[in-house]
């Protein structure tokens, strides 16, 4: 008994000559008399302990004295996302995350001095969670910036080299990925640059993008959604194939069709399939070529930029000036004729050159993995320039209702899949445009009353309405073009009757000068 305190006693005492001797040497011995101690310090101890230690620190800047230049690493959180599902199986104090804009807001991860082992390619690794407390104790608005946490990543020194090489890269990307997988697909739209310049301001205002259309209940025909799924999933896949060839990871969609023919609802579409965010940029917002690119530079991989109605959105086609003549002419009527029409100045300065560059020239290569569509009603208005391959690659045309995409929408509406009135129906549509808006309205039950038979023949109806409604039009513009040449045919005829009478006078004139012509020369006496 007396020899285990006597025992204790020496390790107590050697203990406490330790923490005198540290303390004493962390304090009084000078910084570079002290760093050189350490280093060596190391040097001996790793021929003893072969393990190295590579640090990743919450935030970015930490040297820094200003709280307004941290941010938070993106390693870092990657990493904690990564290890997450590790965490929740092996660590016993397990700390609750909030995620912003996922669609699981809550994950667990490692709490301080916690640890978990990891495996990848039968290589063992150990991960740790440390926080280094500041020595002296003070207020802070920023306690959580103040303790600086940091994963600890510990493995053996032969495995340097595929650590730096491989497994730091495997697990960004995987953490990266299981973030994107995860995250709450938003809708973007851009705010208008005057208010770019406020506090922490941003150049795009976005909402969660909750849109439940898909390529199944898209009225089309089945072959060609086929084609452009599997478009699309080429597209996502390629990221190697681009760098092959030397491309930007970037792909150009041009939709075009009458109204109403589903080319948001393919938009909407598209994002669900491959899980993109959206951004909606309108271009009147803009001011000049360069907002543009700042507005670029601000989206992110993953995403669809869209331009709605891109031949109503600016003058890219040469009339800019005539535009410009015809506004000064408006303003110089004042501004109540200006109001009263309701027109909106946009200002923008936005040029054909520099639309082309954001979808094809140098900054389209920002980011990669984004797909540019542009819709339009009126696609001949479109200047060659715009919409080439290689800037819109794939042209898809949404025209109006065929057969097979009305059996899409009675199936998507009334659960119906075969019924007697379809013959009926297949017939009206083949002899009328309508457009798959228009047929969806009228297979939409208005009331618990309406059964799938109602609403079909209610369908046939608006077909034959809209089939004589039709017919009588082709048969005013018959008329009126009748009417036309009738009224054009008249007037040449009058032309020529005034033509001819002209040419009558002028001969009777010249009979008339030659008359008075030679009597002049009988009365003068001059002879030839």
């Amino acid at each position: 008994m007396t020899m285990m305190g006597e025992t204790w006693s020496l390790v107590g005492t050697s203990i406490a000559t330790t923490m005198f001797f540290w303390t004493m040497f962390d304090n009084y011995f000078p910084d570079h008399l002290r760093s050189s101690i350490l280093s060596y310090g190391m040097k001996l101890a790793s021929f003893v302990y072969p393990y190295i230690n590579i640090t990743f620190n919450e935030f970015i800047g930490e040297d820094s004295d200003e709280y307004m230049d941290l941010k938070r690493s993106d390693a870092y959180a990657a990493i904690e996302t990564y290890l997450s599902g590790k965490s929740s199986k092996q660590a016993r104090n397990l700390k609750a995350v909030v995620v912003k804009d996922s669609s699981q807001p809550v994950q667990l991860s490692m709490g301080e001095n916690e640890g978990v082992t990891d495996e990848f390619e039968g290589v063992r690794f150990s991960w740790a969670v440390k926080k280094n407390t500041p020595r002296t104790r003070s207020i802070s608005i920023y306690p959580e910036i103040d303790e600086k946490r940091y994963y600890k990543l510990t493995f053996h020194k032969s495995h340097r080299d595929f650590v730096c090489g491989t497994y730091i890269n495997h697990v960004l990307q995987e953490g990266k990925a299981i973030t994107v997988s995860k995250r709450q697909r938003k809708l973007y739209t851009n705010n208008p640059s005057k208010n770019w310049e406020r506090y922490r301001a941003q150049k795009w205002s976005h909402a969660t993008f909750e849109h439940p259309a898909t390529f199944d209940t898209l009225a089309m025909e089945s072959k060609k959604k086929e084609e452009i799924i599997n478009d699309l999933i080429k597209f996502s896949q390629g990221k190697g194939y681009y760098a092959k060839i030397g491309k930007a990871w970037k792909r150009g969609y041009l939709l075009y069709g009458p109204p109403g023919t589903g080319k948001s609802s393919m938009i909407a579409a598209m994002a669900n399939h491959l899980e993109y965010d959206i951004y909606d940029l309108e271009l009147t917002t803009v001011k000049d070529n360069t907002e543009l690119r700042r507005l670029l530079i601000e989206t992110t991989g993953k995403s669809i930029i869209v331009i709605e109605d891109i031949d109503c959105s600016l003058d890219l086609t040469g009339l800019r000036k005539k535009e410009k003549k015809k506004a000064n002419d408006e303003e110089a009527k004042g501004p109540i004729s200006k109001m009263t029409k309701g027109e909106e100045d946009s200002n923008s300065k936005v040029t054909l050159s520099g639309l082309l560059n954001f979808i094809d020239g140098l900054w389209s290569a920002i980011g990669g993995e984004r797909i540019i569509v542009f819709t339009t009603n009126y696609v001949e208005k479109l200047d060659a320039a715009l919409i080439r391959r290689g800037r819109m690659d794939k042209h898809i045309e949404l025209s109006y209702c065929g057969f097979e995409a009305f059996k899409v929408l009675a199936k998507n509406y009334l659960d119906v899949v075969s019924h007697t009135l379809f013959a009926t129906i297949g017939r009206l549509l083949d002899e009328t445009n309508i457009t798959p808006a228009d047929v969806a309205e009228n297979l939409m039950p208005k009331s618990m009353n309406e059964d799938a038979e109602t609403c079909l023949k209610k369908l046939i109806e608006a077909l034959e309405t809209a089939k004589e409604e039709a017919k009588k039009k082709a048969e005013e513009e018959a008329q009126l073009k009748a009417e036309k040449e009738e009224k054009e045919k008249q007037e040449d005829v009058k032309v020529d009757g005034c033509l001819a009478k002209v040419k009558e006078i002028c001969v009777a004139v010249l009979v008339k000068d030659d008359k008075a012509l030679a009597k002049e020369v009988k009365d003068n006496g001059i002879t030839a």
